[in-house]
């Protein structure tokens, strides 16, 4: 029987803090860990700064066997994951001529001349196992935690810290090639795997969804169950680990079809696929037709459906109107009618008049934004199927990403469950 094995993961870089890069790193490494059985309960974000770099290493360690850094391994002054190793585990660093001389190799491969302050990634931690970097300048290194190390009151002995560079093309192929192995060796891995299957719901809440299912299936350890809601969608996510992947297969497919057993009916798809393919899919099968008016905002939804297999078949109306009071005299209502009232009539105008199965409309103020103070009737999405409307609204303009977002997965989810659910 395999051990059970914990890691964290360090991103380390101020850019990551300031938001000028997004994460791929740590997303990558989890992915792999999870692939080979390793348990990831924590990822962290540290700037380029030696002392909370230590800190957060220090930390790691008093709660997982495997710390893994990513960045930092530079040549600039700003490059202090070395030392912040070296700190965190009691490790003095040491200069490694070999490793300035392949260094210098590399350089002359690329053609281009080293400069002096390439000899700061020879230094690494006094014991720690380098690992050669074919693709790129900086070499990663394994710190064996061998002697006691007090961290938070903790005794450690015997983890490991791993640092790798921040280049995503070094950190993969490095991971892969190396540290993987590494691992499974280490660490008696053998064939123990962690997978992950997600069932895509859609028209109903994650509150509601969660009393469906039960706390059996929620509060199960080994496959776990987990709920995470988007705007009109719920996930469900269902991970397992075993020795072998047929022992793990077996499992996420036994709670698989418990879980379409209770809420089979709210389920449009599993991992990467996505509502707008699920809606044409459904349209077709039905013989049915989607007309859209999106009136106030970029047609986000009719460019959504474009986007999928069938989408160009489906029947498209989309009103040129600029303003909600034109739409108003289109409509014959009142100029002053609400807004959701007047979602409401033209998403039904667009199954009679125009002889649509279902019709969405979507209304919205692209001046206002979500800061408002008063967000009353700003984004007013309705569907109409089947001679029943459902109808939302949000509190921010048609010029937000997040009213592009928001109404469209919506939507495109309501008109889903509509189609398949006389009872709605």
């Amino acid at each position: 029987m395999t051990q059970d094995i914990n890691a964290e993961v360090i991103a380390i870089g101020t850019e990551i803090l300031l938001g000028e890069i997004t994460d791929t790193n740590s997303v990558f490494i989890a992915r792999t860990l999870r692939d080979i059985g390793v348990n990831l309960y924590y990822m962290t974000s540290v700037g380029d700064n030696q002392g909370r770099i230590a800190s957060a290493i220090q930390l790691a360690l008093g709660r997982a066997q495997v710390v893994i850094t990513c960045g930092g391994l530079g040549p600039t002054v700003d490059d202090v994951t070395r030392q912040s190793v070296a700190d965190a585990t009691a490790h003095e660093l040491v200069f490694h001529q070999e490793l300035l001389d392949t260094i210098a190799e590399r350089f002359a491969g690329f053609r281009v001349k080293m400069t002096e302050n390439n000899r700061r990634q020879a230094f690494v931690p006094a014991g720690a196992v380098i690992v050669e970097n074919p693709v790129g300048t900086a070499p990663a290194f394994i710190v064996e935690v061998e002697a006691h190390v007090e961290t938070h009151d903790t005794p450690l002995k015997g983890q490991v810290v791993i640092s790798l560079p921040g280049v995503p093309r070094e950190m993969k192929y490095l991971l892969i090639e190396a540290i993987v192995p590494y691992l499974r060796d280490k660490y008696d891995l053998g064939g123990k795997i962690i997978k992950a299957r997600t069932l895509r719901t859609a028209g109903i809440g994650e509150s509601a969804l969660d009393e469906l299912i039960g706390p059996e299936l929620l509060q199960a350890s080994n496959p776990t169950v987990g709920l995470a809601a988007h705007s009109g969608q719920v996930d469900i996510r269902i991970t397992a680990k075993g020795e072998n992947e047929m022992i793990v297969n077996e499992m996420i497919a036994s709670v698989e079809a418990q879980l379409r057993e209770q809420i089979g009916r709210f389920i449009y798809g599993v991992d990467d696929d996505v509502i707008e393919q699920a809606l044409i899919d459904s349209l077709r099968e039905q013989d049915a037709t989607l007309g859209v008016s999106e009136v106030g905002i970029e047609p986000v939804i009719s460019e959504r459906l474009k986007t999928v297999a069938g989408g160009e078949a489906v029947l498209h109306i989309v009103d040129p109107h600029a303003a909600a009071q034109v739409l108003c005299d289109v409509l014959e209502m009142p100029e002053k009618t609400p807004p959701r009232q007047l979602a409401e009539r033209c998403a039904q105008r667009l199954t009679q008049e125009f002889g649509a199965t279902v019709g969405i409309a979507v209304i919205s103020r692209p001046d206002l934004r979500e800061d408002r103070a008063d967000k009353d009737e700003v984004s007013v999405i309705a569907v109409y199927a089947n001679g029943k409307m459902r109808s939302r609204v949000y509190g921010f303009g048609g010029a937000t990403d997040t009213a592009k977002i928001w109404t469209g997965n919506w939507a495109l989810s309501m008109a889903w469950r509509m189609l398949h659910d006389s009872e709605l």
